[in-house]
């Protein structure tokens, strides 16, 4: 619903007509052949389950296409409906996303019939001559082969998993994604440049590096797994949880990687743990901070640079910026102008990322001072420095 709300909106403002923008003539990005390639393969996993009677499995597979369509395929291209025009790259976002949404609601038709009834109602009824007057009496969709693409499906699957695991790092890191970061690394994972740029982005890292080797930023805390140790050993569980803590953390998770077992004497007993009779746990070492699941690793470098603490300045103001346009009642295509009062340090970070500020607010000025007569101002904490932002409609 929040989807179909964006969507519409926009729609309004742009008056787009999917008749003069096909899907087959748009100009797709990497991001609109992984959605469509995601709701063809979807289209024929719900056909054949609800074919078989397996409703409940076709419903959880249409609620986790409406997660990846929401918080990552619109999440993530919200600016392209912000241009001027309707071609290249905005044309492309509007006839991929009204499409998804037109054949999406056909495909939900039988799980959320009034729902898909309203969407159905207003993109296609209102929009498409001679289309049929409800979406219960269309014909289920059918799945388009040559739009999915397994491989794309998998990278990007790698790449959210990675996304997911970089996010924890900065939770636990206290580092909002607003702070750029030099680097992040990756293990256990991989996927072509495209997507690593769309990584960089995301989490606001400047490189990802691929390493096959993390020992420069983690290791792991080993202990003992008492519920299989137990029953083996019993009364040497303290002095085996002593000897984990002093071995080499690295060693042991590559040993298990390698499909190897772990041996060491205790007490005249030869003590041989598998990869289920440890737990382990990642830790980081200064500066860096690491997160695994499923045997994918992350690393973050977390040591703050002038100019990455600069740029972190910049995109705090544009957050602060964007909130005062939406409390002034600004409409999302509105010109601004922006005035504002702060430190020296403030001063050196808008005079050196301007542009980036200028561009994401929509701003046709930008200056140092008091706010201008009319202006809607208000006193900021920009990452722990005072701020006064002063924002005013053009025209």
């Amino acid at each position: 619903q929040n989807t179909y709300a964006f969507f519409a909106m926009y729609a309004q403002i742009d008056g787009f007509d999917p008749l003069a923008h096909p899907l087959e003539k748009a100009e797709l990005t990497l991001m609109d052949r992984w959605i469509l390639s995601k709701l063809n393969t979807l289209i024929a996993a719900v056909d054949d389950d609800l074919a078989n009677y397996r409703v409940t499995e076709s419903a959880t597979k249409l609620a986790a296409f409406v997660d990846d369509l929401s918080n990552w395929y619109v999440r993530r291209g919200r600016e392209r409906f912000w241009g001027k025009g309707m071609a290249g790259d905005k044309e492309a976002a509007f006839a991929t996303l009204y499409h998804v949404l037109a054949t999406f609601s056909r495909l939900s038709a039988p799980f959320i019939p009034f729902l898909a009834e309203e969407i159905w109602q207003n993109l296609v009824v209102n929009n498409v001559p001679g289309a049929a007057e409800s979406v219960h009496l269309c014909d289920f969709p059918v799945s388009d082969s040559t739009r999915i693409d397994p491989d794309m499906e998998k990278q990007m699957d790698a790449l959210l998993e990675a996304v997911q695991l970089g996010r924890a790092c900065r939770n636990a890191a206290n580092l909002k994604v607003r702070q750029p970061l030099a680097k992040m690394y990756v293990k256990g994972a991989s996927f072509d440049r495209a997507y690593q740029e769309l990584c960089e982005d995301e989490l606001n890292v400047r490189e990802v590096e691929f390493t096959e080797d993390a020992r420069a930023f983690t290791t792991y805390k080993l202990k003992p797994q008492m519920r299989t140790l137990g029953p083996k050993y019993g009364k040497l569980l303290g002095k085996i949880g002593q000897h984990l803590a002093g071995m080499d953390g690295n060693d042991v998770v590559d040993a298990f990687a390698r499909g190897e077992e772990v041996s060491f004497t205790i007490d005249d007993t030869t003590v041989t743990l598998a990869k289920d009779d440890v737990l382990t746990e990642p830790m980081q070492k200064p500066g860096f901070t690491a997160m695994e699941d499923r045997g994918v690793t992350v690393v973050l470098d977390t040591n703050l640079t002038e100019d990455l603490i600069r740029e972190g300045y910049a995109r705090e103001m544009i957050s602060k910026l964007q909130t005062m346009r939406k409390e002034a009642g600004f409409e999302v295509t509105d010109r601004i102008h922006v005035t504002w009062t702060g430190d020296d340090e403030l001063a050196a970070a808008v005079d050196s990322f301007s542009d980036m500020i200028t561009r994401t607010t929509l701003a046709l000025s930008l200056k140092r001072g008091e706010g201008e007569e009319g202006a809607v101002s208000r006193e900021w904490d920009i990452n722990g420095r005072k701020a006064v932002l002063s924002v005013r409609k053009n025209g």
